[in-house]
């Protein structure tokens, strides 16, 4: 059922996108021949006025066809016979759809769930962040020289860097302040979440994640870490500091159980801190009114969208590996996976929806840049024949389409032989 729901939800962002297409190239003028849901064979198609709408037997995407799009044609309401920047503007259309979209259902999300800002709401005083002087209601605004407009560029700015120190540029009172932190990028874990993340019960167990070095020494749910090797716990930040100090050397831990003393070996595990935490910080949340909600959609969608060109370059550069691309295959399984994990019928939708903005801003951005057979491609062409005042020639521009439909092939290929030996374990 996962699977099938992922697969619609990634038809309905390839909808949206044909639709744009679809409803600017009405608004023009333009003879639409057919607009399909899904693709393969039709299943039922009507006729309203000179356009076939289709449902094909396929679940995924769909399509419009346009008189003249794909060759040349003498009707006047053909693609080819209207002016560039119409043409310009259908294409556009289909990626800008994605984006607006993603938008509106983000400021569905934020205005049910609240949305986090760049303010500074906790700040650990064990950690960098506090010793390097940021304090609680700081605001992020510069990390390494990239600006931050959004938490979430912070996260992947962070993940991605590697320097001993880092230069990070906050606001306080009006004023713009730098400071030099060195993150603590690795943390030392037993594997396990506890009731509360601060007081008398944060050494007390929650959960106790899967194969963890925790589960592995049969510490339960209700255990209290009294004790690790002789020194006493009373606080979660008590069991942190000892195991940052300790690093991976075995521990006897130490834990009260029905009233009783039990002690378990156990060896702690390595793990990269979220980069929230490697300095310390988390950010405020907010949840205020609709207009906030929608001013944070934009910023979360402009981020987002400015990510996506920052893993390009750092896929040409090397600082991202290419194993790490997803296709079509990767993506279900990923908004599976995500779906399912929801503990409430509520965060289920949440986080697909959350999905879907994301990949359908993905997908808009993606399709603007100017790379054969994507709709930027199309976009430059025609702006190159709006300069020249002269068309290329339709042999030329199909020889490009189809030189940059073949790598794109070759490159879904290798993606979806990537993500399936990521999926079974293979690879």
């Amino acid at each position: 059922m996962r699977i099938i729901l992922a697969i619609l939800a990634l038809s309905i962002i390839i909808i949206i996108h044909e639709f744009g297409h679809f409803i600017v190239a009405k608004l023009s003028g333009i003879k639409v021949l057919e607009f399909s849901l899904f693709m393969g064979p039709k299943l039922l198609s009507a006729k309203r006025g000179e356009t076939q709408y289709s449902l094909r037997l396929i679940p995924l995407g769909g399509f419009v066809k346009m008189e003249g799009e794909e060759q040349e044609s003498d009707d006047e309401r053909a693609f080819n016979k209207k002016p560039v920047p119409i043409r310009m503007a259908v294409v556009a259309a289909g990626a800008i759809a994605n984006i607006l979209s993603a938008i509106i259902i983000l400021v569905i999300i934020t205005s049910y769930t609240g949305y986090n800002t760049t303010k500074i709401a906790q700040i650990n005083e064990n950690m960098p962040g506090y010793s390097a002087g940021i304090r609680k209601g700081d605001k992020i605004v510069e990390y390494q020289g990239k600006k931050i407009y959004h938490p979430m560029e912070f996260e992947v700015f962070a993940s991605m860097e590697t320097s001993e120190t880092v230069d990070v540029k906050i606001k306080r009172n009006g004023k713009i302040i730098e400071k030099t932190v060195k993150p603590q990028r690795y943390r030392y874990i037993l594997g396990f979440t506890p009731k509360a993340d601060k007081g008398s019960e944060s050494n007390v167990i929650d959960e106790v994640g899967k194969d963890t070095p925790a589960e592995k020494a049969g510490l339960i749910q209700g255990d209290r870490i009294v004790k690790i090797n002789d020194t006493s716990i009373e606080s979660r930040q008590d069991i942190n500091d000892y195991l940052n100090e300790n690093k991976e050397k075995p521990v006897k831990v130490t834990v009260l159980r029905n009233g009783q003393e039990l002690e378990l070996n156990i060896t702690p595990t390595k793990e990269r801190y979220p980069e929230y935490y490697a300095m310390g910080i988390g950010f405020e949340s907010a949840k205020g009114s609709f207009f906030g909600a929608v001013k944070n959609s934009c910023i979360s969608a402009y981020s987002t969208a400015r990510l996506v060109y920052y893993s390009i370059i750092w896929l040409v550069t090397g600082k991202v590996s290419v194993n790490q691309l997803s296709g079509p295959v990767g993506i279900v399984d990923y908004i599976g996976s995500s779906v399912q994990q929801g503990p409430t019928l509520m965060d289920k939708i949440i986080d697909l929806l959350n999905i879907m903005a994301f990949i359908s801003i993905n997908v808009g951005v993606m399709q603007l840049i100017p790379f054969p057979a994507l709709d930027g491609s199309k976009i430059l062409i025609y702006a190159i024949e709006g300069i020249r005042k002269k068309a290329i020639p339709p042999e030329k521009e199909a020889f490009i389409t189809m030189v940059g439909f073949v790598l794109l092939v070759a490159l879904m290929i290798f993606v979806t032989f990537n993500d399936t030996l990521r999926i079974f374990g293979k690879g």
